[in-house]
C-alpha cells in the first residue's frame, strides 16, 4: 500500500489560443498548481518529474530542480502556487508526475496525478 501523499495537489488548465498555432501543430496550455502541506514536517520542494502524453500518445520526460526557478519550504498547512505552460503538438494531451521534497524524515515523493489538457472543442 501506497503511503499517503504528503501534500495535497489542485490542478487548474487553460488553453491559450492567443499564443497557439494549430495550423503549424503548436497548442499552448498554461496550467496552475496549488500545492499544500498536510504533513507534520516542514518540507522544501527540491525536485519535479513529469511525464508529458499529447494526443498521438507520444510522450515526452522533464525533470529538473524546483518549480518556476524556486524551491520553496511549506510549514505544515502552508499553501503554495504557481502558473507554468507546455506546448503540445495536438490539441489534446495530458500530464502526470511526482515531486521529489525533503524534510522530516529525509526525502519523500509526492505523486501529481494525471491531468489533462485540451483545447475547447477537442473533446466530444
Amino acid at each position: 500500500m501506497q503511503p499517503e501523499s504528503p501534500l495535497a495537489i489542485e490542478v487548474d488548465t487553460q488553453y491559450v489560443a492567443d499564443q497557439s498555432e494549430p495550423a503549424k501543430g503548436r497548442y499552448l496550455f498554461h496550467y496552475t498548481i496549488a500545492i499544500t502541506n498536510v504533513s507534520e514536517h516542514s518540507l522544501t520542494l527540491k525536485r519535479r518529474h513529469w511525464l508529458i502524453t499529447d494526443g498521438n500518445g507520444e510522450q515526452m520526460e522533464v525533470e529538473g530542480a524546483g518549480v518556476v526557478g524556486e524551491t520553496p519550504t511549506l510549514v505544515p498547512g502552508q499553501a503554495f502556487r504557481y502558473t507554468s505552460s507546455v506546448v503540445l503538438p495536438t490539441p489534446l494531451g495530458s500530464m502526470m508526475g511526482h515531486y521529489t521534497l525533503e524534510g522530516g524524515n529525509g526525502a519523500v515523493r509526492a505523486p501529481i496525478p494525471r491531468f489533462r489538457l485540451s483545447m475547447p472543442g477537442a473533446l466530444h
